[in-house]
């Protein structure tokens, strides 16, 4: 299996500690959580951030911040610092519509040259689609599911 460099967003690590008795979210739940378990067989590389963190520590429910910050800690073998670079980019994201957040993880992502920056957020998919990026942006479902498909 091709070796992959990933970065999932806030709701990526988010997504396991959801609701899970809507089938679109139970299935991105367990996409997640297989490329997880294939992290740990050396096959996908997750990358951290400052960014990633800082909108973690914003979460209201500390239950779930604490879960959510477990998974995080053990999932992720680098992490990409916040430059000026990244705030800079990050700037012309949000002129293309992309929220803040969003755009410090799409611009870190890019900073980290990775391969593939997953989401369950919609509204941020379908805003990649005109934002010219440099990094595939994908649904961790739909992503897992052609990836396994290719490797056979």
């Amino acid at each position: 299996m091709q070796r992959w460099l990933l970065y999932m967003d806030c709701c990526c690590f988010n997504r396991p500690y959801d609701d899970l008795s809507e089938a679109k979210v139970r299935l991105e739940s367990e996409s997640i959580m297989t490329i997880i378990d294939l992290c740990e067989q050396h096959d996908f590389t997750i990358c951290g951030s400052d960014v990633l963190i800082d909108e973690f520590n914003r979460t209201v429910d500390k239950v779930k911040l604490e879960k959510v910050l477990a998974l995080y800690s053990s999932t992720i073998s680098e992490t990409i610092e916040l430059y000026d670079e990244i705030i800079d980019r990050a700037s012309d994201l949000i002129q293309c519509g992309i929220k803040p957040f969003d755009a410090l993880h799409v611009a870190s992502a890019e900073y980290a040259k990775v391969d593939v920056f997953l989401t369950v957020d919609n509204k941020l998919l379908n805003a990649m689609k005109r934002a010219k990026v440099s990094v595939l942006t994908k649904n961790p479902a739909a992503w897992l599911l052609e990836v396994l498909y290719n490797e056979q």
